[in-house]
C-alpha cells in the first residue's frame, strides 16, 4: 500500500501516545517507516500505547508541543521527511473547564509544530489532523464540504476552526516556494476502535461500564454522528501524506474530509445498542437532564477525498463496532494486544486492496 512511500523514511508523529496516534504509529512501523513520536505521557489508565507494548518499541520524546525549544530540537535531531500532527486537547467537555489550555495546545501548539517543520528544512509532507467539529455547525441534514464556514459552539470545536484558518494562512504566507513542504488538513468524523480509554467519550464510557457490570449512561441518546472505525481516517491520512510527497504534491495541500457512508450516520443510542449486542449484553440508561451543549447532528461530505485521493470508506457500522468490541474483549481476556492490533491492520489492508484493485 501507498507505493512503499513510507518504507525506510523518517516519520514524526505528534500525539503518538494517544489512541489514534498509537494506531498510526503501529501501522507506519508495520510498513517499514522509521518512526519518532513526540507527545505527553499517556493520560489514561489503561492506555493503548502501553497495552500494545508500543512504549517499548517506538522512539519517543515525551514533551509538550508548547515547549518550542524541545520541539525544535526533536525536529533538528531526527530530520523527519513526513509529519503527522495529531497532538491536541481532543475533548469537547474538557474544553468547557480548560478553555485557555485548549486554545494554547490546539492553536499555538499547532503553530509551533508548523514552525519547527519549516525550520528543519527536511520535511516534505505535513498532515495536519483537525476534526469535523471545525465547521460552523447549523445542525442540518446537509453534509459539510471543505469550503464551508469554520466556527464551533464550544471551545474545543472553535479552537479547531481557528487551527484550520491559521493553517490556511500559514500555507499562503510560508509554503508557496517550490522547495517548501506541502501541508494539508484532515477533518475526520467520530472515530471508534479498540484502545480508546478517554474520559467522556461514548465507546470508552460504554466499555468501562460493560467491563464493570454497570449501566451505560447516555447523555444525548438521540444525537446523530458519523461513526467510523479508526483505520478509515488513518488510511486517509496515509494516502494524503503519500500525495503530498509526490512530484505534484502542492495540488493536494488543502483540506479534506474523511467520514463514513450514510449507513454509519447513527444516533448515540443506536450505536450503543450495537456495542451491547456484540459484547453479549448490558444495561443502558438514557439520562435526559441538563447537560453541557454538544452538537446533536453533524454530517460530512467526503466527495473530495473520494475523487481527488481515491479514498473510500471500507467498513459499515456493523463491522466498525464488531472490530472495536473484538479488540476490547481480547484486552480484558489478557490477549496479545500488539498481535491483535497488527492483525486488524492487516485485515483492513487486505480488504482495502481487494476493493481498489
Amino acid at each position: 500500500m501507498f507505493d512503499d512511500i513510507y518504507k525506510g523514511r523518517r516519520v514524526l508523529i505528534t500525539g503518538h501516545t494517544g489512541f489514534k496516534g498509537t494506531w498510526l504509529s503501529l501501522w507506519l512501523m508495520s510498513i517499514g517507516a522509521d518512526v519518532l513520536g513526540y507527545a505527553l505521557s499517556p493520560e489514561s489508565e489503561p492506555c493503548m500505547f502501553e497495552a500494545t507494548g508500543l512504549n517499548k518499541q517506538v522512539k519517543s520524546i515525551y514533551g509538550d508541543i508548547l515547549d518550542t525549544e524541545r520541539l525544535e530540537r526533536a525536529f533538528n535531531d531526527f530530520r523527519p521527511e513526513f509529519v503527522f500532527h495529531l497532538a491536541a486537547q481532543p475533548l469537547v467537555r474538557r474544553s468547557y473547564f480548560e478553555p485557555v489550555q485548549t486554545y494554547k495546545t490546539n492553536v499555538i501548539g499547532t503553530l509551533n509544530v508548523l514552525q519547527a517543520a519549516l525550520k528543519s528544512k527536511n520535511v516534505k509532507a505535513f498532515v495536519n489532523v483537525t476534526t469535523d467539529k471545525c465547521y460552523e455547525n447549523m445542525e442540518t441534514l446537509t453534509p459539510y464540504k471543505e469550503n464551508d464556514a469554520m466556527g464551533g459552539y464550544d471551545m474545543y470545536s472553535s479552537s479547531k476552526g481557528c487551527v484550520e484558518i491559521m493553517s490556511s494562512s500559514f500555507r499562503r504566507c510560508f509554503l508557496q516556494e517550490e522547495n517548501s513542504f506541502n501541508m494539508a488538513t484532515a477533518r475526520a468524523g467520530n472515530v471508534i476502535g479498540g484502545g480508546d480509554w478517554a474520559q467522556d467519550r461514548l465507546v470508552p464510557d460504554c466499555i468501562r461500564a460493560l467491563a464493570s457490570g454497570l449501566k451505560i449512561i447516555l447523555r444525548n441518546p438521540n444525537s446523530i454522528r458519523p461513526w467510523q472505525h479508526v483505520l478509515e481516517p488513518l488510511y486517509g491520512y496515509l494516502l494524503l501524506g503519500e500525495k503530498l510527497a509526490s512530484e505534484n504534491g502542492k495540488e493536494y495541500a488543502q483540506a479534506f474530509n474523511f467520514g463514513p457512508e450514510p449507513d454509519c450516520f447513527l444516533t448515540v443510542e443506536a450505536l450503543v445498542r450495537k456495542v451491547v449486542t456484540d459484547w453479549g449484553g448490558g444495561k443502558i440508561f438514557a439520562r435526559r437532564g441538563k447537560e453541557l451543549h454538544e452538537a446533536k447532528l453533524l454530517l460530512l461530505d467526503t466527495t473530495k477525498a473520494k475523487t481527488v485521493l481515491n479514498w473510500h470508506s471500507l467498513y459499515g457500522a456493523d463491522t466498525a463496532v464488531e472490530k472495536t468490541v473484538e479488540w476490547y474483549k481480547k484486552f480484558y481476556a489478557s490477549d496479545n494486544m500488539l498481535a491483535c492490533t497488527l492483525q486488524q491492520i492487516k485485515d483492513y489492508e487486505r480488504a482495502m486492496n481487494g476493493k481498489i484493485s
